[in-house]
């Protein structure tokens, strides 16, 4: 009489795909997630999707509105375009302005050249899609049209977002690297030296954040090149970033240097400095990845704060808070709403951070389902 093999127990799904799990449950996380590749996949590829440079002004098509794609022409399909320009009237103002010319249309190529723009270092000329500018030069397409200096806003937000996503990452950076040192040496060892950063750190919190930010922006010479300014931006954002994390990663230490394993390294002679890094750290990696998530935004509404208040990123560099001080005023609104655009980009990044947060830290709890 054969015997039947046991049936195989199921496999245990490993605690990665239990949390891969829980946060493909929230909706909106999936979406936010989906949205920040975008949006950081468009800055990478800025300069190629952006078909005009970010100080080209075209004369004559200051405050042009958002120019609308067509396929049909007098009846007929055609490939996508738009309608070239001629000179009119601005009902408004009354002064000279281009307006569409619904006589000549303008179709879109793909993959043209144009103007140059560096890519990972490399110079190239090639873009997503541009227009034959014609024999009098007067034939551009501004899918958000243009500023008071004929700029391509949507040229100008794509590249302004490579500074406004990317100020938010190296100062996560910094300011994570600081507040981990920090609070790891304050929790693990205690005594005059966790008295000593404390003191530092309640300094640090006692100031309010908008004040002390615009103070130490001051400091930044103006007459720093663009790459320069950036950068203290970043410091200066990461220098008082750093303390509310370096206390909650003290109270993580305290907690962790308290379990069996730590003790055992600490028995067999293990350096501080490999307790550390080898034992205590790792507890601490999602939650370091759960708050770096929620502290990005913030970080990309100061450095926006900054440069809307002329404090911050300053040209030829643009951001998209440098972009929305464009639209300071309701009568420049009132005119020219498309200049709120750069706004939307950033509503949709910050919103986009929060969710994606949310759902990674409903993701990092082992109690839920």
């Amino acid at each position: 009489m054969t015997t039947l093999p046991a049936p195989a127990a199921p496999a245990t799904p490993s605690p990665f795909a239990l949390a891969l799990r829980r946060f493909r449950k929230s909706r909106l996380g999936v979406i936010g997630g989906w949205l920040l590749a975008a949006l950081y996949l468009s800055a990478l590829l800025g300069g190629f999707l952006a078909p005009y440079g970010i100080t080209t002004q075209h004369q004559g098509f200051e405050y042009q509105p958002p120019q609308a794609l067509h396929v049909m022409f007098q009846g007929k399909p055609m490939r996508p375009f738009v309608y070239g320009s001629k000179t009119g009237r601005d009902p408004v103002t009354f002064a000279k302005t281009s307006v569409p010319d619904t006589t000549t249309p303008v179709p879109i190529a793909f993959f043209v050249r144009g103007e140059p723009y560096n890519f990972l270092g490399l110079r190239t000329t090639w873009h997503l899609f541009g227009v034959d500018p014609g024999p009098d030069n007067n034939r551009f397409y501004f899918p958000f049209g243009t500023d008071q200096l004929g700029r391509d806003l949507f040229s100008r937000t794509l590249v302004g977002g490579q500074v406004s996503l990317t100020v938010g990452v190296v100062g996560i950076i910094i300011s994570f690297t600081i507040g981990i040192v920090m609070g790891g040496l304050s929790g693990y060892y205690g005594g005059r030296t966790d008295n000593l950063i404390q003191r530092l750190i309640e300094v640090l919190l006692s100031f309010p954040r908008l004040p002390i930010l615009l103070a130490l922006s001051t400091l930044i010479p103006a007459s720093w090149p663009s790459t320069y300014v950036y950068l203290g931006i970043v410091a200066v954002l990461a220098l008082i970033g750093w303390a509310s994390l370096a206390r909650v990663v003290r109270g993580q230490v305290l907690s962790a240097r308290q379990v069996e394993y730590v003790s055992a390294a600490q028995a067999v002679g293990a350096s501080d400095l490999r307790v550390i890094l080898r034992h205590i750290v790792p507890n601490l990696s999602s939650f370091l990845v759960i708050t770096a998530t929620l502290s990005l935004p913030g970080y990309i509404l100061g450095e926006s704060t900054l440069s809307f208040l002329g404090l911050g990123i300053k040209e030829p560099m643009t951001s998209w808070g440098l972009l929305l001080k464009d639209a300071g005023n309701l009568q420049t609104v009132g005119l020219y709403p498309w200049l709120l655009l750069p706004g939307l980009f950033l509503f949709v990044a910050v919103l986009a951070f929060n969710f994606f947060g949310d759902a990674l830290r409903d993701a990092a709890d082992t109690q839920s389902r």
